[in-house]
């Protein structure tokens, strides 16, 4: 009766261990986390780090890319942009890889202006550079913008105080400037600069015009430079006789595609071009910049995240790693429950859930921290004045979530095997 009843109890035992079903498993894999608080720790740490670092790429490079996107809006739909050298119809003009190319100059843009097209409400061409602006003992380091007197229309600002150069004062390269708020406000204060004369590399410039402040516009603070005759900025400052680009500015983003054509025409006769496949310039509009932008920003996102998850298969190795040597600790456990009839698959879907489980807590973490910090990301890119958007998707916190849980199934398969396949009679010899 006695061998009867022990007959019994083993059996019921047995059952019991044999019987664990998934929620036991998971709890019995958080309690083994809480007993060993600093190895789970350093287990999860890969994970962590891995996830957060994919978390932070994804959201700040959708950050960065709604800031480059909100620059080009503001910036209207009804702008078409002129820049020199030749580029594929989808890729970008040769000069964003800051190659100087010199075929772009000031009578191109004359010549699209005084043309026929009926469409064409201003053209603006530019040059830019930095050097320091002297008044008086005050110095300021800042940029200078050789322009048109069409800029004003073409990018829809306007003046507080004084006026912007004229066209004649454009054609006799005037010595006259306009300043931006915040370059007033840094030189002068509360004092009105109007007649007040500044130096720039040793030609003196006498202030005009201030103008009414627009914030960050195009990758530029607008407020933060002087607005001189493109005219004067080429011979008296730079030196060159060619610009950087052109903006033509469109009645209606209807016309866009027919304006495009027209500057073409114009500037192959004037550079004496016969095929499109000569041209030495590139036109595009701001939809096409758009469209471009967001192809490059998009691959450059998800190659960040794909070397951002490297660190995930790193942390995985680690906790396949620490694992193996669990499966050594827990010998004689394992001993026991084969013993009492345990087969291999409870013993495996046992050490794999432990696993899955400190990679998906692992994974949580990592999620928490990688918001936390692109939150942070984001409020300081707004305090510092630009349209940068905060964004953590709910797709992409799942996709973390679950690839956590899948380097956890995918690295603990190895320790849960090797666990399942002890023998039961050295398991529980072992020492």
């Amino acid at each position: 009766m006695a061998r009867l009843k022990r007959d019994c109890s083993r059996r019921r035992m047995g059952n019991s261990l044999n019987n664990m079903n998934h929620l036991e498993c998971i709890r019995n894999a958080w309690t083994i986390i809480v007993r060993n608080k600093v190895r789970s720790f350093l287990t999860m740490l890969g994970i962590i780090i891995g996830v957060m670092a994919v978390v932070v790429i994804m959201s700040v490079g959708a950050g960065a890319q709604s800031l480059i996107l909100n620059q080009i809006k503001s910036m209207g739909s009804n702008l078409v942009g002129v820049l020199p050298g030749k580029s594929e119809e989808k890729g970008p003009p040769t000069a964003v890889f800051g190659i100087l190319i010199t075929t772009l100059t000031y009578e191109d843009g004359r010549a699209l202006t005084t043309g026929d097209n009926p469409h064409i409400k201003g053209a603006a061409t530019y040059v830019k550079g930095v050097d320091t602006v002297v008044v008086g003992d005050t110095q300021l380091n800042t940029n200078f913008v050789g322009t048109t007197a069409s800029y004003p229309q073409v990018e829809d600002t306007a003046i507080a105080s004084g006026h912007f150069f004229t066209e004649e004062e454009e054609r006799s390269m005037a010595r006259v400037a306009v300043l931006g708020s915040d370059v007033a406000s840094e030189l002068f204060g509360d004092m009105d600069p109007i007649g007040v004369q500044i130096k720039i590399k040793r030609t003196l410039f006498t202030i005009i015009g201030i103008m009414r402040p627009r914030g960050v516009s195009g990758f530029q603070n607008q407020d933060n430079q002087i607005f001189v005759p493109v005219t004067t900025a080429q011979k008296l400052l730079l030196g060159i006789d060619y610009v950087s680009f052109m903006r033509v500015k469109v009645d209606s983003a209807d016309y866009v595609e027919d304006v495009k054509e027209y500057m073409a025409t114009v500037l192959r006769e004037r550079h004496n071009i016969d095929s499109p496949e000569s041209d030495d310039f590139t036109i595009r509009s701001s939809d096409e910049g758009l469209d471009a932008l967001i192809s490059v920003t998009n691959a450059l996102r998800f190659f960040l995240a794909a070397v951002a998850s490297i660190a995930l298969v790193v942390g995985g190795f680690g906790i396949m790693n620490i694992m193996l040597a669990a499966v050594q600790e827990r010998t004689k456990e394992i001993g026991l429950r084969k013993a009492v009839g345990a087969k291999h698959a409870d013993i495996t879907l046992q050490f794999l859930i432990e696993t899955v489980t400190i990679t998906f807590i692992g994974g949580i973490i990592g999620i928490i921290l990688g918001a936390a910090i692109s939150f942070i990301v984001a409020k300081v890119a707004q305090g510092l004045g630009y349209s940068w958007d905060l964004v953590i998707t709910i797709p992409s916190l799942i996709m973390a979530s679950g690839v956590s849980i899948a380097i956890g199934a995918i690295f603990g398969i190895t320790p849960a095997r090797r666990a399942s396949r002890l023998s039961p009679i050295e398991a529980l010899r072992y020492e």
